[in-house]
């Protein structure tokens, strides 16, 4: 069990964009500010089954490419954007920038006969362009919840025609989550826990109510300890201390671009919460932590290991009967 002196015991449950790998990464975690920030979100175009199964796909959004791939799909795949780094062959596929920068010339020169975007892809004139130039361009819904998930998975197997194969993944992934509220069910405690985006130049951002952090937290059985605001926004230190976080979460790019876990403290304010003063940090990848894809259970469960000690065991054996 995590504590701290100031633990309340209370259960209840974007920077620069890519021009380097580091970069796009931050991008990427930034993405989860996308709608959350301006309160609106891209309007999702109907997902239809083609008459034959589109061969030549693209794919913007990184949830959205890994889903292809777990879909047994990824041959289909000639392009990406810059946040499709899982799993590794789609590191491999040229890339065409990050999805809410997308540009028309590039796309079309492709010569895809499927566009699947994440929601909140663009600009929107871009895909009206895609569109009016003849491309099958899908939108895929993008809710921070395990109804959204399943939801994710069920639009592209039906834009892919794999409608099968979806199902079985999605019965896979309800296991997984059925598994994990069952895990966070018997916590002792729900500690305070912080997300924070960039911490680079200026104020981190941290993730408020109704963001995807706070999503993650819930699911991995926390408390936001930003919840007295919506959607991601920058943290002053004296927030930061005031907020009283018991675990604070960091992209592992993040970490890396600043030097490593220990430069996690020099955060202004971070050295002052009990989880500075404890050393209690989890540094995750981007798309693991924010990205409400196939491995979203993992990443939950991988943080409810944190925030509860006393589950280890029952993780452990909740995790080799899933694999």
């Amino acid at each position: 069990m995590v504590r701290s002196a100031s633990f309340t015991g209370r259960a209840k449950v974007l920077g620069a964009f890519a021009v380097s790998l580091s970069l796009s990464l931050a991008a990427f975690a930034a993405s989860a500010v996308r709608a959350e920030e301006s309160g609106t979100a891209s309007p999702a175009s109907e997902t239809v089954t083609p008459a034959k199964a589109p061969a030549r796909v693209l794919s913007a959004g990184g949830a959205v490419t890994e889903i292809i791939y777990a879909l047994g799909a990824g041959e289909r795949l000639i392009a990406a954007d810059v946040t499709s780094l899982y799993p590794e062959d789609a590191k491999d596929l040229p890339k065409v920038g990050y999805f809410r920068q997308l540009a028309a010339e590039p796309i079309v020169a492709m010569d895809p006969d499927l566009l699947l975007v994440v929601e909140d892809a663009g600009p929107e004139d871009v895909l009206r362009q895609l569109k009016a130039a003849g491309l099958n361009v899908v939108t895929v819904p993008d809710e921070t919840s395990p109804a959204g998930v399943l939801q994710k998975i069920g639009a592209v197997g039906a834009a892919l025609g794999l409608q099968e194969e979806a199902k079985q993944l999605e019965e896979k992934i309800a296991r997984r989550f059925s598994g994990l509220e069952a895990l966070v069910a018997e916590a002792e405690d729900a500690p305070r826990v912080v997300i924070l985006l960039s911490a680079g130049r200026g104020a981190p951002l941290a993730g408020g109510a109704e963001s995807s952090a706070d999503a993650m937290i819930k699911l991995a059985g926390g408390t936001n300890a930003f919840s007295e605001f919506e959607n991601w926004k920058p943290v002053s230190a004296e927030s930061l201390i005031a907020a009283a976080p018991d675990v604070i979460v960091v992209p592992s790019h993040v970490a890396e671009a600043m030097g490593g876990k220990d430069k996690v403290l020099e955060i202004a304010g971070v050295a002052e919460t009990p989880a500075g003063r404890e050393g209690r940090f989890v540094m995750m990848d981007s798309l693991l932590l924010l990205g409400f894809g196939p491995r979203t259970p993992e990443a939950a469960q991988k943080l409810a290991r944190v925030l509860h000690p006393e589950l280890a065991a029952k993780a452990a054996q909740l995790n080799s009967a899933e694999h």
